[in-house]
C-alpha cells in the first residue's frame, strides 16, 4: 500500500505560480498512474490532471489546460504539479492520488489519496 504526502501549498497572488509535490512511499511508485484533484469550498472534488506510470501521457481538465503541468520523477517517487497563471478560482485543497489499475483511467478509479494541501489565490 502506498502513502502519499503533498507539499508546496500556500498563498499566492493571482497570476503567480506554485509547484506542488507529492512524495510516495510504501509501494512501487512506477507501477501507479498518478493524478491531482482539488476541492474548492462548497464544491465537489474535481479532477485536475493525471499522468501515466511512465510519464509518457498526460490528461488535464479544461479549466487548467495550458496553465498547469503534471510531471513525475520515478527515481524520486514524486509527482509534481506546476501551476502557472493562477486564478482566484484555483483556490482549493489539492490532493494527489495513485491508481493501480492496469488500464489507465485518468479521471477516476484511484486507490490511494494524500491528505491534501491548501492553495489560496488572492485576487
Amino acid at each position: 500500500q502506498v502513502q502519499l504526502v503533498e507539499s508546496g501549498g500556500g498563498l499566492v497572488q493571482a497570476g503567480g505560480s506554485l509547484r506542488l509535490s507529492c512524495a510516495a512511499s510504501g509501494g512501487t511508485f512506477s507501477s501507479y498512474g498518478m493524478g491531482w484533484f482539488r476541492r474548492a469550498p462548497g464544491k465537489e472534488r474535481e479532477f485536475v490532471a493525471a499522468i501515466t506510470r511512465s510519464g509518457g501521457s498526460t490528461n488535464y481538465a479544461d479549466s487548467v489546460k495550458g496553465r498547469f503541468t503534471i510531471s513525475r520523477d520515478n527515481a524520486k517517487n514524486t509527482v509534481y504539479l506546476q501551476m502557472n497563471s493562477l486564478k482566484f478560482e484555483d483556490t482549493a485543497v489539492y490532493y494527489c492520488a495513485a491508481q493501480e489499475t492496469l488500464i489507465w483511467s485518468p479521471r477516476n478509479s484511484y486507490d490511494y489519496w494524500g491528505q491534501g494541501t491548501q492553495i489560496t489565490v488572492s485576487s
